[in-house]
């Protein structure tokens, strides 16, 4: 019997998030998909694992579609015959949610019209059921595992670092494509950006002028079983070319530097960082425009009466 190999005609994404990061995720996903929209959904030609986002909550991969249930069972029974498959129906979040006795209705209604077997218990396939007005829609199934909340379990950490789901975020930011895509935190602190992105498979390098930190930052990555290079390195003193730097100036808080020394940091990043993402607590923009960046897009995220800003520069 075969198993699936239809190549999706293009992709649904959920989003989930919590109120105080409605803007990282509009962020995000505008980074990720180009696109800015009120509504929870997102389709797009381009594939990305769901749990490379901490906001994407599902993806359909859309093998078929009809008008209605009646419609996607005739389409469904035009496919190859596989086993191993299990469906499952995907809410739409920008939708009444549907009671679990209609689901299940929907579920078996399509399920019985497929050639092979299913298996509810260890499936090879998952599929999902969407209803996206007036399209009803059968498609490859993947949700997101949520790995950054694994990483909050690092050995070592500090309070002003950034959580795990916003560093995950700013590194989508940062490389929203990440083939032959080379990234740099050259403050990279106690490591959770670095981590984040080496978990994503992205290439990354971390340094950072205190010596202390540097033993716990290369143990975190060795914690989660990756590898990355961490150089004790000023920022001034980065030399190469990268993609994208990704600054986090919420460190000052306990490092209280001037306004002359943020100006050559950012200098610094633009002669290495074909762009750069920042992360600050304070008014930067008058410095980031002397240090020859252009800021082309930015959010708020808060945390209790903290707020940081997230900074998007070419």
């Amino acid at each position: 019997m075969k198993t699936l190999t239809i190549v999706p005609s293009s992709y649904i994404y959920t989003f989930t998030w919590e109120p105080n990061e409605e803007g990282l995720c509009a962020l995000e996903r505008r980074a990720l998909f180009g696109v800015d929209s009120q509504s929870d959904i997102v389709e797009s030609s381009y594939e990305i694992d769901p749990s490379r986002s901490p906001f994407i909550k599902e993806r359909l991969g859309v093998i078929c579609e009809g008008g209605s249930i009646e419609e996607l069972i005739e389409e469904v029974k035009k496919l190859d015959s596989f086993d191993g498959f299990k469906i499952v129906f995907v809410q739409n979040p920008d939708q009444e949610r549907v009671g679990f006795k209609k689901l299940r209705h929907i579920e078996k209604s399509v399920g019985l019209h497929f050639k092979g077997e299913a298996d509810l218990v260890n499936p090879s396939v998952w599929l999902g059921i969407m209803n996206i007005g007036e399209r009803w829609i059968l498609g490859e199934y993947a949700k997101n595992e949520a790995v950054w909340l694994h990483h909050q379990r690092k050995p070592h950490s500090y309070s002003t670092a950034l959580g795990t789901r916003v560093a995950r975020a700013v590194v989508n930011i940062a490389a929203p494509k990440t083939d032959g895509i080379k990234l740099i935190d050259p403050c990279c602190g106690i490591g959770t950006v670095l981590v984040e992105a080496l978990s994503m498979g992205i290439d990354i390098v971390g340094s950072d002028r205190n010596p202390l930190i540097l033993t716990g930052v290369r143990e975190n990555i060795e914690h989660f079983g990756l590898e990355g290079e961490v150089t004790l390195r000023d920022i001034r003193e980065v030399t190469g070319h990268y993609d994208a730097a990704i600054i986090d100036l919420p460190y000052n808080l306990c490092s209280v530097i001037t306004v002359e020394e943020q100006l050559e940091m950012l200098q610094s990043a633009r002669r290495f960082a074909d762009k750069a993402v920042i992360v600050t607590v304070e008014d930067v923009d008058p410095v980031i425009h002397e240090a020859g960046f252009t800021i082309t897009d930015r959010c708020e995220v808060t945390k209790a009466n903290f707020v940081r800003q997230v900074i998007v520069c070419e």
